[in-house]
């Protein structure tokens, strides 16, 4: 380095109590820019130095607010809106229910915005180099020494003032530190092309050795016990119960989100009387019966609903669609054989959910109309 820039001048002390007033006296001279290094925490010391309250508190408190809002936000929105579902008689928006939550992700992300902050904005990380680091005055107040360094920035400094003062305080060692050449050239960039290589390699070395430990590690052996620990398979017979099954059926009175029970089973001429195919005579609904009619019908009746199917002679031949009895028959007890089957024809109620089965209606009324259609169709 041509010329050399001064960075601060340093002193030297041997006891807490020499460092403590020697702070004190600094701050009372009105010096603002300067630091106190000891090797462990002094108490008090914030009070010698006339330390202002940290601004990392503030970054700390706005992100810690953010994750709560975040928190009640996603809860409110699964629980409420997205997947609603009542859990031991608590309405769906429960606020003392998030709590908990709120406050765990409240101080997760308060304490990663302090610790990311700390290192990206006030020590202006990827930069990890310092005039003081590596001088003599670092590795004496490391160990058992006390040292303040006054920064030449500082709108209070002079030189020879500055090497008054710490003899006058009976400092130790006072020394002039200068900047070096990598800490004057370096300019702040936490989009640095080798830290963010570096980032990219931390997550990804980070991630490899999760998804090995979690799911390669731990299904060796003799990490196995995943595998091997006690559960008792569906299909597998059961001591516990006195049937014997392993597979177990719900509960009585209980009935699955989004399925309503059908009512008239067994009842076909109820149902005829009863249900009105809710889908509208629409192309998209025709569209959705013929490829379920196609899939599940027309093996048995054939494509036109003749009964003419290409496993006829193999079972027993099924009826014709289009005879007066089932093209007299009404939407609803058309739906009651696909509910609850007829003759050898299984029921559908598995195979073909609500809409499937009306649509599938919608198209054998298409396909009736088609081959019986009235005149009024010609025109």
């Amino acid at each position: 380095m041509s010329e050399k820039i001064l960075y601060s001048y340093t002193g030297i002390f041997d006891t807490p109590d020499e460092i403590i007033h020697a702070a004190e006296k600094i701050s009372k001279e009105g010096f603002t820019k300067y630091d106190v290094n000891t090797p462990y925490p002094l108490h008090g010391m914030n009070k010698a130095m006339n330390l202002p309250p940290s601004k990392l508190g503030y970054l700390s408190l706005a992100v810690g607010l953010s994750g709560a809002l975040a928190a009640l936000l996603t809860m409110y929105w699964m629980s409420a809106v997205d997947y609603p579902i009542i859990v031991g008689g608590k309405p769906l928006f429960s606020f003392p229910a998030y709590v908990p939550v709120m406050f765990e992700v409240t101080v997760l992300s308060a304490s990663i915005a302090t610790v990311l902050g700390m290192l990206f904005i006030f020590f202006k990380l990827p930069n990890n180099s310092h005039p003081l680091q590596g001088t003599d005055y670092m590795k004496m107040v490391s160990s058992d020494k006390y040292g303040i360094s006054i920064a030449a920035d500082d709108p209070k400094f002079d030189e020879s003032s500055i090497k008054n003062l710490l003899t006058e305080l009976h400092a130790k060692h006072i020394t002039a530190i200068y900047y070096d050449n990598e800490e004057i050239n370096h300019k702040h960039n936490i989009f640095e092309p080798k830290f963010i290589g570096f980032l990219l390699i931390a997550a990804l070395f980070t991630s490899g050795i999760t998804y090995f430990t979690l799911n390669k590690l731990m299904f060796m052996l003799p990490f196995n016990w995943m595998m091997e620990q006690e559960k008792l398979n569906p299909q597998h017979s059961s001591e516990i119960f006195s049937d014997g099954f392993g597979m177990r059926k719900p509960v009585e009175g209980t009935i699955a989100r989004g399925y309503l029970p059908y009512q008239f089973a067994g009842q076909p001429d109820l149902a005829g009387e009863k249900l009105i195919n809710p889908l509208p005579f629409s192309e998209k609904v025709l569209t959705l019966g013929q490829r379920k009619y196609d899939t599940f019908c027309s093996p048995c009746h054939g494509y036109n609903g003749e009964g003419d199917s290409r496993l006829r002679g193999q079972f027993p031949n099924p009826p014709s669609l289009h005879s007066e009895k089932v093209r007299n028959w009404s939407d609803g007890r058309i739906y009651a054989v696909l509910m609850d089957g007829q003759n050898i024809m299984p029921s559908y109620t598995s195979q073909l959910d609500d809409e499937e089965r009306w649509a599938t209606i919608h198209y054998l009324r298409a396909l009736q109309r088609a081959l019986n259609a009235k005149e009024s169709d010609l025109k």
